[in-house]
């Protein structure tokens, strides 16, 4: 009994004391110089490893009496203080966001209630007249449309006169912001919320076209509105604006007079010319407003300097509203009303110029979009890769665009004139011998720059080719279309000798390309990267260099789901130090699709259908990826493929440049309709199953062989489903949350087939999956893996693959935690393919 009793006591004492060591490592008290050492080093290193604690202790004689187990624990306090400390950060901004945005979407209902009262009032207004005939018949239905008088320029030559017509538009344009004076529907295909682009609508029954959109953006009114007056700055498809006169007006207002001249996408029309007064002012509330109208009979004012190629199209009272939120940020009101003058383009193009759906992709979108991108520039959430400042590759792929939208054009007096044909008018040929290529270059070893320009164009209407398909394949497929026996920059450069362009050189291209992503848009609609192109030299002398060529690339649209009002692959060559001044010669593609406003009226009543190839498993017709609906639009999908292709010549070599020039669009238009006629949806056939690479057997019977094999050589089964038939067994394979990617056993092994996971997490199509290398996926670690487990595959039937990296085609990295690879063999017992799965997959 004794002994027990001394047992407990000894136990006790021994609890005690542990307790008290527990407690003593638990409450730790550190002090002001302790602190302070310890937030050096987390300042450096937010998780240091046990020798680097150890060290710690050892280097600050004030950490000497706290064990190192316990400073592990401070750091992980510390790391959790500053982990909630973020998210409070970042819940308070979110609820900011849904504060406004619930505020915005308060007022658009209150509008919408009244727009309803309003046709209600209307349609009963319309029911007494038609029974009443001995009254005239008033179309009431017309109060939403609104005119705009035109002013003469006398009434614009006096600042009584002006303001009469600045107070006029302003009365307009806030009509239009707050949704009273015209009759707006949803843009298809926008939902509205805190993270999206914003409440967008477009004009219905309205004369022109309008389109209205309203906004959460993170700057102050007037930041907002300084971007956005300086329209060239973000608007693509302007080409200049020219302030001739400023007058004052009341609360510390401006009346402008403006001069603003616009791109036309095509070669196919004219640019569209704008002579406008802009007034901008503030009204009681505190908000901000920059509105526009034009105003006619100002041709002979302009002192010459319209072009003469231009049409004078006309802006309706148009503008920007911008009020100040609570807690920073501002809400904006965006309203384009235009007439474009359709009747000056082909009938083929005049959808582009009736369709109000087209102007809010190009100009409201746009100018939302801009500002939200500056926004978040100017806060550090954007990173940006080779080192490079935000504004800087913002320059970048506005020179791009501008100098592919100068080369489509080739306006008079930037000195452009176009060359007679050679009989066959396909193919048009301008010539520029005082180009300026937008900058001046000041490295000191840089080539001289060319003395002319050429630039080779075309445009041609496609049939049932969707626009983000076709530009996606063209990206990345250069080798399909670009003709490497006469290849253009190098054609361009042997004949331009020593005065070659940088980034020319005389080579032969290998047809393999390395895109290195550099920037991208907040959406994601628009990618800036740099593209290598691997060569070898031509002659012995210059093997010894490299021979690479790298180019500039500017990629928008390539999304089905992305809003835009077409997609673009536009390119120039580059130094390979790609100095900030480089000059730019942008060549590419534009495809613009060409909506009807009958079809634009049905797409404003009913959801937003994308065209997406690579998730064709239904009918063989491209599907919607969120829907799985088949779309029923692709026999009427029209577009204009526009082409521009510039080289540097040298005077005395021009007619070779030229004649070398010709013959490579033509070599590209082929190439280039043979891939839009293989692509096209209907290519796929309205009976056939789904559809796959070039060599592979029925999805169905690959679906069945990947299942079965993966059962037979792991003893569970890959689907969760019991007995499912051929047809939803495909399915549930293609919309399985694991990446599963096949591959070929020939040397090199190359992918086959990949699953909508597979192709989310290589970034690429079920088209382009069959040039993509198994060996090109995955990191150093991952390749030495694979092939020390190749034999155990091949004998075993299946290996597990330990936690690593691997490599999409935008060269992201993409961890996963495990991958399983196994042996798929087909009916006659033999081996078709090797298949992965990479389980719980994301990006880094």
């Amino acid at each position: 009994m004794a002994m027990a009793i001394a047992q407990h006591r000894e136990s006790g004492s021994s609890s005690s004391s542990i307790n008290k060591h527990l407690d003593s490592g638990k409450y730790v008290r550190y002090t002001a110089e302790q602190v302070e050492a310890l937030e050096r080093v987390y300042a450096e290193c937010p998780k240091p490893s046990s020798m680097r604690r150890q060290q710690l202790i050892r280097e600050c004689p004030i950490l000497s009496n706290i064990e190192p187990k316990q400073i592990k624990v401070w750091f992980q306090n510390r790391r959790c203080r500053e982990k909630q400390r973020k998210e409070a950060s970042r819940l308070q901004t979110v609820n900011r966001k849904l504060t406004a945005m619930n505020k915005l979407l308060m007022e658009e209902n209150d509008r919408l209630q009244k727009q309803v009262s309003q046709l209600v009032y209307e349609n009963g207004y319309m029911r007494q007249q038609l029974q009443n005939a001995s009254v005239a018949t008033t179309d009431t239905s017309c109060e939403s449309v609104v005119t705009t008088p035109q002013h003469p320029l006398k009434d614009a030559n006096n600042p009584a006169g002006l303001l009469s017509i600045a107070e006029e538009t302003l009365a307009e344009f806030l009509a239009k912001a707050t949704g009273t004076a015209v009759d707006w529907v949803q843009m298809p295909g926008m939902k509205p919320g805190p993270d999206s682009i914003g409440i967008v609508a477009i004009s219905h029954r309205c004369s022109g076209v309008a389109a209205r959109a309203c906004g959460l953006v993170s700057l102050e009114p007037t930041k907002i509105a300084e971007i956005l007056k300086d329209r060239p700055s973000w608007f693509r498809d302007c080409r200049s604006l020219e302030v001739f006169n400023m007058f004052p007006a009341g609360n510390r207002g401006t009346i402008e007079l403006i001069y603003m001249q616009m791109y036309a996408p095509t070669t196919l029309a004219p640019p569209r010319d704008f002579w406008t007064l802009r007034y901008t002012t503030s009204l009681e509330d505190g908000s901000l407003v920059v509105c526009e109208r034009s105003l006619s009979g100002a041709g002979a004012a302009l002192s010459g300097s319209t072009a003469s190629q231009s049409v004078r199209a006309e802006m309706l009272p148009s503008g920007y509203l911008i009020r100040p939120c609570d807690g920073g940020g501002s809400i904006i009101h965006i309203v384009d009303h235009l007439n474009l003058e359709a009747w000056s383009v082909p009938e083929v193009l005049r959808p582009l110029y009736e369709s109000s759906k087209v102007i809010a992709q190009k100009m409201t979108i746009a100018a939302l979009r801009n500002i939200r991108q500056i926004a978040q520039e100017m806060s550090g959430e954007v990173v940006y890769g080779l080192g490079r400042q935000p504004a800087v590759l913002r320059t970048f792929s506005q020179r791009l665009s501008r100098g592919f939208n100068d080369a489509i054009n080739g306006f008079h007096d930037d000195g452009w004139s176009v060359l007679d044909s050679d009989g066959v008018e396909d193919v048009i040929i301008a010539i520029n011998s005082t180009k300026n290529m937008g900058t001046h270059v000041t490295n000191a070893n840089a080539l001289p720059l060319p003395e002319g320009i050429l630039c080779a164009k075309a445009s041609m209407l496609l049939q049932n080719v969707p626009p983000a398909l076709l530009v996606r394949f063209l990206r990345e497929h250069r080798s399909e279309w670009a003709d490497y026996n006469i290849d253009a920059y190098s054609a361009a450069s042997l004949k331009a000798g020593s005065n070659a362009f940088p980034g020319l050189r005389p080579t032969r291209f290998s047809g393999s390309q390395i895109i290195m992503p550099l920037a991208h848009t907040v959406e994601n609609e628009e990618f800036l990267e740099v593209v290598r192109l691997e060569g070898h030299a031509i002659t012995q002398e210059e093997a010894v260099l490299s021979r690479d060529i790298h180019l500039l690339q500017l990629c928008s649209g390539a999304d089905e789901n992305a809003v835009g009002a077409f997609s673009e692959l536009v390119f120039a060559p580059i130094d390979e130090l790609f100095p900030d001044d480089a000059p730019l010669l942008p060549s590419g593609f534009r495809v613009i699709p060409l909506d009807s406003k009958t079809g634009e009226a049905q797409d404003g009543l009913s959801a937003h259908r994308t065209l997406d190839l690579a998730s064709s498993l239904e009918a063989g017709s491209a599907v919607n990826r969120t829907s799985g609906d088949a779309s029923t639009n692709t026999s009427s999908l029209r577009s204009v493929l526009t082409i521009a292709f510039q080289f540097p010549y040298e005077i005395h070599l021009r007619d070779s440049v030229v004649t070398m020039a010709r013959q490579y669009l033509r070599s590209v238009i082929s190439s280039v309709q043979r891939v839009a006629t293989a692509i096209s949806p209907s290519r796929l056939g309205s009976h056939m199953g789904p559809k796959l690479p070039l060599g592979s057997p029925e999805a169905l019977t690959l679906a069945r062989w990947i299942c079965q094999s993966y059962s037979y050589h792991l003893g569970v089964d890959l689907l969760r489903s019991e007995c499912p038939s051929s047809d939803s067994m495909l399915k549930l394979l293609w919309h399985h949350p694991d990446a599963i990617l096949c591959c070929s056993l020939k040397s090199p092994p190359v992918f086959t087939f990949a699953n909508q996971a597979g192709l989310d997490m290589l970034e690429t199509t079920l088209l382009a999956l069959q040039d993509i290398a198994l060996d090109k996926i995955f990191d150093e670690s991952g390749q030495k893996a694979l092939c020390s487990e190749f034999a155990k595959i091949m004998q075993q039937g299946y290996t597990y693959l330990p936690v690593g990296l691997c490599l999409s085609t935008m060269g992201r990295h993409v961890s996963y935690d495990q991958a399983v690879a196994w042996k798929v063999i087909g009916e006659d017992s033999t081996v078709y393919c090797l298949a992965f799965s990479f389980i719980n997959w994301s990006f880094v």
